[in-house]
């Protein structure tokens, strides 16, 4: 289904890539006093914000804004009156401000489906009522995608407040599948800005100024609200959309989430273990989590959303989401640490520079990404009012009026309680969730180090008469050997070279290419600053989990069930140690990534089929780590790619919604620069075994290749140190900080290989510029 006001994917675009940067606040009355002065202050804060969103060449075209607010009941008890309705008590019942298409029979049929929906969620329908607009005060192509707006209330009834706001978003899920997979003409208009007891949105493809002259609900009196949380965007070289216009339900973000494609997987690649008591038979109609063809933020919210409903506190979703540094920092309280060791088991962190505010309704704040890569300051009055924005000066206010003012500072949160009425500062908050549950004993008790696991009783040894023909095999060279090996095991890092390559691109290039060579790296461009590895050590981590991943719904002690590595890159003992563990719960499989050379390039797609096969296969057999090996390379097998055979199973396993059942390990030959493992990792390896390469250090030693005073055992460690230097230089360079948000990112771009292949085994993956197959890959291997 196309987006409105998107192309299709056409040539070199692919609307997969928009991204914005924009300007967010809110302004709240800290004990809960509503008044209509607030939603005024709320939308001078918008105004004021308009530098911060854009234009496009019809000057009266936003980029969109939009204004978050506690539900107005007087306001709507009112108007809906007007319109026959009768609306009971402020709580006892839902409204809903929908996006709906102009044609008046397609918007009868979404609310056809919407209706029979919520009856067959046992909930009752109150009526409907059209959104007075002002079409003539908005620009023209803001005008040409335009949706009729309506709100739609629903009973609350039997249930109580929170059972009521869980099935309104069973609801929700509901309808947006069954009208974005029917028929109705138009229905890429169809979009649900709120639907909530708490909240109303109100926003569009507007300028800022734009806002009370278009909706004219917000210019009533009667609207008031204890808060209003604001944004106006920029759509940065990308296409503004009337659903994008921020605030989401939950959520308004200045921003962007650098590892979203594999934060989206993972959430997909959980919902074959996701079970709850809350949701209960509901939960599979929320499928899919988070929900496609939507922006950064939005997916942000999605995510959000189910943790909120799922039985975990505003903030401390914010906390798994996007916590703060916690592995390298040594003024962290062993208990908070516990709490994030815990919650790194379960879920990866959505990372990014992002300034996010969020509201429940009762609740509202903002948190900073752990950089603080983007500006947030605030300033609190004598009389109560919390004005926070991407910059001071928003809401003008005199100085002996201002009690408190300050910025938030990298990944730190500030809180508002409007039932308590009272501000919550960082450590308040943190220490409260941190303190609900033993965590630190958990991860203690349940949690497994590598480092602690005994030594292996053996370990594979080199097999040097055959290493020549291996290394033939995996494209190896004299000129890898000493320019490029050479240099990480003297130094510990990567060789220093000068910018730029003359090298013809892999798909042009007449001699057999590793598959590596196809993938470029994706880098910070656009709004989105790069980070310094080194000088900023203390937010980097290559700490990861490997195995399976629990129910995100289950926080139990179990759930950090895992096995910590203090960075990726596994030495021949390491791998053993994990094959020997005795530990029921973590038993693993190696499966063979090898395809017979007598049947030609044609045999390598078949064995990538049947590799994937085995993966689901050793899932159903209770395998909780997958090794996949390319040990065993001769005469008669050649070695399926690395990063083909771990992309197509990771990526079936994501699909079947069984990837969080197993730990996927990489036993290869081949990868042996800072970009190889960089694709291995950025696709689905959780941890990997160059064994090829500690082999030719052994090797290199007996033939006296190595430097002078250097030996085979601290060739690898420096090795090791240098790809690990590399990795992080990479995941800096698009503003990533953690190995544990990379792993799945895929943060490159394909040059050269077809639709049918990166569908298939690099899914999501963009490949403007299409070239060979799998068979064409086939026949480079076998080349070699």
């Amino acid at each position: 289904m196309n987006i409105p006001g998107f192309p299709h994917r056409q040539g070199l675009y692919d609307p997969q890539y928009e991204k914005d940067s924009c300007g967010i606040g809110f302004v709240v009355n800290i004990k809960g006093k509503k008044s209509h002065d607030i939603v005024r202050k709320g939308l001078q804060v918008l105004e004021n914000l308009t530098h911060r969103g854009a234009q496009g060449a019809d000057s009266h075209t936003g980029d969109g804004a939009g204004i978050l607010l506690q539900t107005p009941h007087t306001f709507l008890k009112r108007v809906a009156g007007d319109g026959g309705i009768t609306l009971p008590d402020l709580g006892e019942y839902g409204v809903g401000q929908l996006f709906l298409p102009p044609n008046v029979d397609s918007r009868r049929l979404c609310e056809k489906v919407f209706a029979e929906i919520l009856t067959e969620e046992g909930l009752r329908l109150l009526g409907w009522r059209d959104v007075p607009v002002k079409s003539d005060q908005i620009g023209a192509v803001a005008r040409t995608t335009e949706p009729f707006m309506r709100q739609i209330f629903i009973a609350r009834d039997a249930l109580n407040e929170i059972q009521f706001e869980r099935k309104l978003y069973v609801i929700r899920k509901r309808v947006e599948k069954a009208v974005a997979e029917s028929a109705i003409q138009g229905r890429e208009h169809f979009y649900v800005a709120s639907l909530s007891a708490n909240t109303i949105v109100y926003k569009g493809l507007l300028l800022p100024h734009q806002m009370a002259a278009y909706y004219q609900d917000l210019n009533d009196e009667r609207m008031v609200s204890a808060l209003a949380l604001v944004h106006s965007r920029f759509s940065t070289n990308t296409f503004p959309t009337w659903p994008r216009a921020h605030p989401y339900r939950y959520v308004c973000h200045n921003g962007e989430i650098n590892t979203l494609k594999g934060n989206v997987n993972w959430m997909k690649a959980r919902q074959g273990r996701l079970h709850s008591e809350l949701f209960g038979k509901d939960m599979e109609k929320l499928f899919p989590i988070v929900s496609e063809n939507q922006s950064d933020s939005a997916c942000l919210d999605n995510a959000l959303e189910f943790l909120l409903l799922g039985g975990r506190s505003l903030p401390h979703a914010m906390m798994m989401l996007i916590p703060e540094p916690w592995v390298a920092n040594p003024q962290m309280d062993l208990d908070r640490r516990g709490f994030y060791q815990y919650h790194a088991a379960m879920m990866e962190p959505w990372d990014g520079p992002a300034a996010v505010c969020f509201t429940d309704g009762k609740l509202i704040g903002a948190t900073l990404d752990r950089n603080g890569l983007r500006p947030c300051r605030y300033h609190v009055t004598t009389d109560g009012l919390v004005v926070l924005a991407s910059e001071a000066g928003v809401l003008p206010a005199e100085a002996k009026d201002i009690r408190m003012k300050g910025r938030l500072q990298p990944g730190r949160m500030f809180l508002v309680d409007t039932v308590q009425g009272r501000i919550i500062d960082d450590e308040e908050i943190k220490a409260g969730i941190v303190g609900r549950k033993p965590y630190r004993s958990w991860v203690t008790q349940y949690g497994v180090s590598l480092d602690e696991l005994p030594d292996p009783l053996n370990v594979p040894q080199p097999d040097h008469p055959t290493i020549r023909q291996r290394q033939q095999a995996f494209g190896y060279t004299v000129e890898e050997l000493k320019m490029v090996i050479t240099p990480m095991i003297v130094t510990g890092e990567e060789a220093i070279s000068s910018m730029g390559t003359d090298t013809p691109l892999a798909v042009l290039s007449d001699r057999p290419q590793l598959l590596f060579k196809y993938f470029k790296q994706l880098f910070a461009q656009v709004t989105n600053p790069p980070i310094d590895p080194i000088r900023e050590q203390l937010v980097m981590s290559l700490v990861t989990n490997i195995g399976p991943k629990p129910n995100l719904m289950d926080e139990s002690p179990e759930s950090c069930r895992r096995i910590k590595v203090q960075q990726p890159i596994l030495t021949n003992a390491d791998l053993q140690k994990i094959r020997g563990i005795s530990d029921p719960h973590f038993k693993s499989k190696t499966l063979r990534m090898l395809f017979r050379v007598a049947e030609g390039p044609g045999g390598l797609g078949e064995a990538v089929d049947d590799l994937c096969q085995q993966a689901s296969q050793a899932i159903k057999e209770g395998y909780e780590f997958l090794i996949l090996s390319d040990r065993g390379v001769n005469e008669e097998w050649a070695p399926i790619p690395s990063l083909i055979g771990i992309s197509a199973v990771h990526h079936h396993l994501v699909r079947e919604c069984t990837r969080t059942e197993v730990g996927l390990i990489l036993e290869t030959g081949e990868p042996r620069d800072v970009h190889q493992f960089a694709c291995l990792i950025g696709y689905g390896a959780g941890t990997i075994n160059p064994y090829l390469v500690f082999e030719s250090l052994v090797d290199m030693e007996r033939d006296n290749y190595l430097p002078e005073g250097l030996d085979a055992q601290t060739a690898e460690g420096k090795f090791i140190k240098a790809i690990n230097k590399g990795l992080l230089k990479i995941f800096s360079k698009m503003g990533i900080s953690t190995v544990q948000s990379y792993c799945g990112a895929q943060i490159f771009e394909a040059i050269g290989l077809n639709r049918e292949l990166i569908d298939r085994y690099f899914t999501g993956t963009p490949s403007r510029v299409e070239g060979v197959g799998i068979r064409e890959i086939g026949e480079e291997t076998l080349r070699r």
